[in-house]
């Protein structure tokens, strides 16, 4: 993809922010990694998980109200968690790669900033030339049943307040962009220079309303990343 392929021509050398974080579920990928495993058991439990993930990611409940329910009643297994991470790579939304390669190019960093799965986040990372130490997401413990069912110590990820604390804690060259679909990146309002809801996938009118912009693809991140290309 370059400039003449988007509807408003930008300049590909010239990005808008040096820092540019992007959510990973509903927003790099068109799933939601909790629910993905969830669909591996009964249908109470698949309900039960979707309807709790909608809660939090509309803001009608704090995601620690909502994280270690979930993984207790689905129990991953470290077979699934690979799985998932096969799931993420066919899910990464069109355009995505382009655009993450092109913004690295012209010298941003680019960080994958995620209440989801590390292990299962960290290959699609690899896959989009984000490096580890620039991926962001919750660490699981093995269980006593040998299930990965718990969080491995302190995840402030898992938390409503997680991102904007590890953007805090990142100190991030500025400005700075955070790109997502959920009431978590909308929380990093305010710490970051300015957030993208991202519709791609879901459009949360609550997220929307206190975005600075809104995007319902990659290709139309674009004009918002870059600045417009020189008309000479």
């Amino acid at each position: 993809m370059n400039a003449s392929t988007i509807a408003s021509p930008v300049d590909l050398r010239r990005p808008r922010f040096k820092s540019v974080l992007f959510d990973v579920d509903s927003t790099v990928c068109a799933i939601e990694g909790i629910d993905w495993l969830a669909a591996r058991r009964d249908p109470d439990i698949a309900r039960e998980s979707e309807a709790l993930t909608a809660q939090a990611m509309a803001g009608e409940l704090p995601i620690e109200a909502v994280y270690t329910r979930r993984l207790e009643r689905i129990r991953p297994t470290a077979g699934e968690l690979i799985s998932l991470a096969e799931a993420y790579r066919e899910s990464l939304q069109p355009g995505a790669q382009e655009l993450i390669t092109l913004l690295q190019r012209a010298g941003c960093q680019v960080h994958l900033l995620s209440g989801g799965l590390r292990i299962a986040i960290v290959p699609i990372a690899l896959q989009l030339g984000v490096p580890t130490d620039r991926v962001h997401a919750v660490s699981l413990a093995r269980d006593t049943d040998g299930t990965m069912s718990l969080l491995d110590g302190n995840q402030p990820l898992s938390t409503q307040r997680g991102k904007p604390l590890t953007v805090q804690r990142l100190a991030l060259a500025t400005p700075t962009v955070m790109i997502g679909d959920g009431s978590t990146d909308a929380a990093v309002r305010g710490v970051v220079t300015e957030f993208i809801a991202y519709t791609g996938v879901a459009r949360r009118e609550q997220v929307v309303a206190v975005a600075d912009a809104e995007a319902d693809s990659f290709a139309a991140l674009y004009p918002l990343l870059f600045h417009p290309a020189s008309s000479r």
